[in-house]
């Protein structure tokens, strides 16, 4: 099978995909509602889309293209509106989060549709452990070549995007111990983690056309990469973020990738090598597990920093960008946030640490995602 024609797109637009829990708002568990709450949002007129995940208590929703932080916002905000209208029709709950705090996996069903019991049928039990819910973010590129070249610098950058992101510290009701544990079930697919090392689409689709060859890939979609090229879209996909509580953090995050990219195109400020990936799975790991406090390995350097004054760093190495982009509002945001609790997987354990109760957790969660209980 031969790799797509990679599509034209404007360089540096946007586009945020949010994957959400639906729960019942008795104990707040994960509920099989997502056939009835798409019924309801196919009457409603909205940017972008909704659309089944893999099992039945979850969604995905995607805004269409966005030029900017304000944009990305907006369509965010009509989006969450219309679904929160319709879950209430429903009686139900909308949450963000990596992971449902103390859901069963062995409860979950697999939504019905072809792809996703093809999935359950090769995957086993793993398609239903993974009910976790990401945020991914689409940068558009101006061509294949430079939509890889992209990709590998914004590599550098996973640890910085996790550790902001993160908001999955518990599973089935256990403190893991981890600020974002939705990435070990990711890491579990076959073919998750790094993109190869190439940097021309001549050179991947030689790639492409090996692993196809091999029967174990038929499409781009096959491909768990923390970082993936859309050629249908052009753009390159981050896929490493965990779904925030807020849609003002969504777009705030979106933006904060969008100025990174910004950065490393028009001032090139890295040289790339493939020996950047030797330190690549440990800095990983250090921000699921330790999230902002995490040990950051510079991989020109080999110096050792704290994850959060690196961060703190880049948004200072951005700033006249975010400035141009209009993005230095979320800027600001990100910035307060880290200064106040990090977080999202913080907030949740302090919430727990005053309430002792992971369904009043989830509750809070709900009305944050509403718009309801501003932190």
């Amino acid at each position: 099978m031969a790799l797509e024609a990679f599509s034209t797109s404007r360089p540096l637009t946007l586009g945020v995909e949010l994957e959400l829990a639906i729960v019942n708002t008795h104990d707040y568990d994960l509920t099989p509602s997502a056939a009835d709450l798409l019924r309801l949002m196919a009457r409603r007129k909205i940017p972008g889309d909704v659309k089944p995940e893999m099992t039945d208590s979850m969604i995905e929703l995607s805004t269409g293209v966005c030029t900017s932080h304000d944009d990305a916002l907006a369509q965010l905000t009509q989006i969450r509106d219309a679904l929160v209208e319709c879950a209430r029709l429903l009686n139900v709950g909308l949450s963000g989060g990596g992971t449902h705090p103390f859901q069963d996996w062995s409860e979950r069903r697999i939504f019905n549709t072809p792809r996703f019991h093809m999935l359950s049928e090769l995957y086993g039990y793993l398609s239903k452990q993974f009910t976790i819910f990401g945020q991914h973010v689409h940068v558009g590129c101006p061509g294949p070549d430079e939509a890889l070249v992209l990709l590998h610098g914004l590599s550098r950058f996973i640890p910085h995007f996790i550790a902001l992101s993160a908001s999955s510290p518990y599973v089935q009701g256990t403190d893991t111990g981890f600020h974002s544990a939705r990435l070990n079930s990711v890491f579990a697919f076959p073919l998750s983690g790094r993109a190869p090392f190439v940097t021309t689409w001549a050179d991947f689709g030689a790639f492409f056309e090996k692993m196809t060859r091999t029967g174990v890939v038929k499409s781009m979609k096959d491909f768990y990469w923390d970082i993936r090229p859309k050629p249908e879209y052009g753009t390159i996909e981050v896929r490493v973020l965990d779904t925030p509580f807020t849609i003002e953090k969504a777009a705030a995050l979106a933006a904060y990738i969008q100025c990174v990219a910004s950065w490393l195109t028009r001032e090139r400020p890295f040289e790339l090598a493939e020996d950047d990936y030797l330190v690549y799975t440990f800095n990983r790991f250090q921000a699921c597990r330790f999230g902002p406090d995490g040990t950051f390995v510079d991989p020109k350097t080999g110096e050792h920093r704290v994850l959060r004054d690196d961060i703190l760093y880049t948004m200072g190495q951005i700033e006249q960008h975010a400035i141009e982009l209009k993005a230095d509002d979320a800027l600001r945001y990100l910035r307060s946030e880290l200064q106040r609790h990090g977080n999202d997987a913080t907030w949740a354990r302090q919430t727990y640490g005053r309430e002792r109760l992971l369904a009043e957790v989830v509750r809070q969660q709900c009305l944050r995602w509403s718009g309801e209980l501003a932190v």
